[in-house]
C-alpha cells in the first residue's frame, strides 16, 4: 500500500526556524521530522511514500533521497503553485493506486493506522477519516459520526453551546482512487476538508475514532513539546526505544559511545537525561546540558553555561554562563557571554547575539541579524 503526504507548506507558523530549511527535514530530535512519519507508516506496512512538495523542494530531496534508509521507497510531486490540500491529491493522481493514505506532513503521531484501514474495509467506505478527542474542541472544527461510524457532517469553530462531539480530524484519511473522480481538474485549488469531504456524507465518508498520541507540530510551542513528548517517550518512536536502551542520554555519531574517548573528549562539563547529544559536540567543564535538551552535531557549549528543554540545532555556539531554556536555537547561532534565552525564543540560522543580551517572550530573531553586546534586555 502507499502514501500521500502533503508536505509543500512554507511553515510560516515555525519561522525563523523554517526560514532557511524546507518543514518536511526541519530537525526533531536530531532526525528529519518527516522521517518520524516514514518510520509510523513502515510500522504499518507501507511500503511506497509519494511526497507531495512544493516550496523549497529540491532541499527536501537532497536530505532524504529515494527513502533507502528510512525503509519507504520516496517519490515526489512538485506543485506549480499552492493548490490546497485537494489540488494537491488531485495533482498527483496518476501516481496513486485504487486505495491509498493521504496524510497531513505536519503531524507527530502512532495512532493506529492498521486499525483505521480494517474499519475501512468492514464499512465499505469511500474515505475513513482518523478522528482525535481533543479536551478543549471550541478550538477545533469537529466532525459528527452517526452509530454505524458513518459522518453525519461538521462544524468549525463552534460554541460552547454547539459542542456535542470532542472529535477532530487527525489529519489521516484511507481513499478509494473514485474519490477523485468527482474533483475538479488537476491543476485548480481545492480544500479536501472543505469542498471534498463535505460533499461525501452520505455517501461513503466514515470516521475511525483513533487513540494514542497525536500532536500538530506547526508552531514553535508545539515542536518543543514534540521534542519533550520523543525523549520522554510519551509517542512511539523508534528514538524513544534508542534513548531507553541508553539510560536516557543518546550519545550520536560512535566517536561519542558512552564511555569512550569521544565521549571524554566532549568535556567535563556534565549531561542528564533526557538527552540527545550530536557528534563532534563539546560541552565545556562546569557546563550543564539538563534534560529534555537536544545538541545537533558540534554544538559547543562554553564553560558553566546552562541549557535545558531547549533545542540548539547543529553548529551552534553558546557562550560561558549563558543560560538557554525553553528555547531554540538554530544552526550556526553564535551566543555570547553571561546571556538568558527563555520563555520560547527562537534565534535563526546564523544568528549572532552579543554578550549580555537576555531573550525571552517568546521572541524571533530571523537568520541573519546580528546583536550587539547588552542590545536587549527584559
Amino acid at each position: 500500500m502507499q502514501a500521500l503526504i502533503l508536505a509543500g507548506g512554507e511553515g510560516t507558523r515555525l519561522r525563523p526556524l523554517t526560514s532557511s530549511m524546507p518543514k518536511p527535514v526541519v530537525p526533531l530530535a536530531g532526525r528529519p521530522f518527516i522521517s518520524y512519519m516514514l518510520e509510523w507508516l513502515r510500522r504499518h506496512g507501507i511500503e511506497e511514500a509519494i511526497l507531495s512538495c512544493g516550496f523549497m523542494a529540491d532541499g527536501v530531496r537532497a536530505v532524504l533521497g529515494d527513502g533507502a534508509g528510512l525503509g519507504v521507497r520516496l517519490r515526489y510531486v512538485e506543485e506549480p503553485r499552492p493548490l490546497g490540500t485537494g489540488g494537491a491529491l488531485k495533482f498527483a493522481q496518476e501516481l496513486l493506486q485504487d486505495r491509498f493514505l493521504m496524510l497531513n506532513g505536519d503531524v507527530l503521531t502512532d495512532i493506529d493506522l492498521t486499525a483505521q484501514l480494517r474499519q475501512h474495509e468492514r464499512t465499505g467506505a469511500r474515505a475513513t477519516l482518523a478522528l482525535i478527542a481533543v479536551e478543549d474542541p471550541s478550538a477545533y472544527g469537529l466532525v459528527r459520526r452517526r452509530d454505524d461510524l458513518s459522518v453525519s457532517g461538521f462544524l468549525e469553530k463552534p460554541n460552547a453551546e454547539e459542542i456535542d462531539t470532542n472529535l477532530i480530524n487527525a489529519g489521516a484519511y484511507v481513499l478509494e482512487r473514485s474519490v477523485l473522480d468527482e474533483m475538479a481538474a488537476a491543476g485548480t485549488r481545492i480544500s479536501i476538508e472543505r469542498d471534498v469531504f463535505p460533499r461525501l456524507v452520505d455517501h461513503g465518508l466514515f470516521g475511525y475514532e483513533a487513540s494514542g498520541y497525536w500532536l500538530d507540530i506547526g508552531t514553535p510551542q508545539r515542536y518543543l513539546q514534540a521534542t519533550y513528548d520523543i525523549l520522554e517517550g510519551e509517542v512511539s518512536t523508534e528514538l524513544g526505544g534508542e534513548l531507553a536502551t541508553a539510560g536516557g542520554v543518546l550519545w550520536l555519531g560512535s566517536e561519542h559511545a558512552p564511555g569512550s574517548a569521544g565521549a571524554r573528549a566532549a568535556g567535563d562539563g556534565s549531561v542528564h537525561a533526557p538527552a540527545v547529544i550530536g557528534a563532534g559536540c563539546e560541552i565545556a567543564p562546569g557546563a550543564t546540558v539538563a534534560g529534555r535538551t537536544v545538541l545537533g552535531a558540534g554544538v559547543t557549549v562554553g564553560p558553566g553555561a546552562h541549557v535545558d528543554s531547549s533545542v540548539v540545532l547543529d553548529g551552534a555556539r553558546i557562550g560561558a554562563r549563558s543560560r538557554i531554556s525553553r528555547s531554540i536555537v538554530g544552526p550556526g547561532v553564535e551566543i555570547g557571554d553571561h546571556c538568558r534565552v527563555d520563555g520560547e525564543t527562537v534565534l535563526g540560522a546564523g544568528v549572532k547575539v552579543g554578550s549580555h543580551n537576555a531573550l525571552t517572550a517568546g521572541i524571533r530573531i530571523f537568520p541573519g541579524v546580528e546583536l550587539p553586546d547588552s542590545a536587549v534586555a527584559f
